[in-house]
């Protein structure tokens, strides 16, 4: 599966470009993906700038012109909002059909491969801002999960209480959830986990955390969750798999980078509290 990275690629280019792309650079991020579909003098004008700039900006990104630009971004859009049903039935019939030597040797090229360029692009300030966010243990952590993507929240959530206090998961029932999300306010850090066909409910979240002066990581694909508007971190992964849903491996190696970040920053104070931890599941008998 081919990947675009427009977004991406803006992001990582922010610390050469001029600061009149820069503004460029950010008008389109903050509305990412609609502001690209915005004419020329619209961008320019939210981002104060003269539309030569603008015009420079794509250029520099390596597109002939704006409307290249769009091109590539309806692009990507297609991939973006894919579903599980239609990757099904837009996939090589060898390709779902192979056997199992050859599955196996398809896997070890995709997973290899997607690993590898997940931790590469990864970018080296939001891997530290996250690690910080996350190790500042004046700071509450809360963590939300989607369809399939709770299963991450739990498993960093879990490592997280083993080295700090102060962890919590975003409750299912409404009422108990409703409270957690009105309680947010500038002392917390709110995970969240948002990957292709993205939940409205993610975004609206983040928003609140944002607007109440907590901090938001985000955890996504390649195409940036609309959750990543009201980010300080966004840490995204590779979701190539040889099936119709994608993959979460790369994912969990960044949540296993994250970890051991953690655990480097807290030091001594990560000892003791898995110590002490252990020594409280040993006299409740829950060991």
């Amino acid at each position: 599966m081919t990947t675009s990275l427009l977004a991406d690629d803006i992001r990582h280019r922010l610390g050469t470009l001029t600061p009149a792309e820069r503004k460029v650079a950010r008008v389109l991020l903050v509305a990412y993906p609609s502001a690209g579909f915005e004419t020329v003098a619209t961008v320019a004008e939210r981002a104060g700038v003269s539309a030569p700039t603008v015009l420079r900006f794509v250029g520099r990104l390596g597109y002939h012109g704006y409307p290249d630009f769009q091109a590539a971004l309806r692009d990507e859009l297609d991939e973006r909002n894919a579903s599980p049903i239609h990757l099904y039935e837009t996939a090589d019939d060898a390709a779902l059909r192979q056997s199992p030597g050859g599955l196996m040797a398809r896997s070890a090229k995709l997973f290899g491969n997607a690993l590898a360029q997940t931790l590469t692009e990864l970018a080296p300030h939001d891997l530290q801002t996250a690690v910080s966010l996350l190790s500042d243990r004046k700071r509450r952590i809360v963590l939300a999960g989607g369809r399939f993507t709770h299963v991450l929240a739990q498993y960093l959530g879990l490592h997280l209480m083993q080295l700090r206090g102060d962890v919590r998961f975003l409750p299912d029932r409404d009422v108990e959830r409703t409270a957690a999300l009105n309680a947010l306010g500038r002392r917390d850090v709110l995970v969240v986990f948002d990957y292709r066909r993205y939940e409205n409910d993610k975004q609206a979240m983040a928003q609140l955390a944002q607007e109440r002066g907590g901090k938001v990581i985000v955890f996504t694909d390649v195409w940036l969750s609309p959750t990543s508007a009201h980010a300080e971190v966004v840490l995204p992964s590779r979701v190539d798999t040889p099936s119709p849903y994608d993959s979460l491996v790369p994912t969990l190696a960044v949540v296993e980078t994250v970890v051991a970040g953690v655990v480097a920053t807290l030091g001594d104070d990560a000892h003791r509290h898995m110590r002490q931890s252990e020594e409280t599941a040993c006299r409740t008998g829950l060991v």
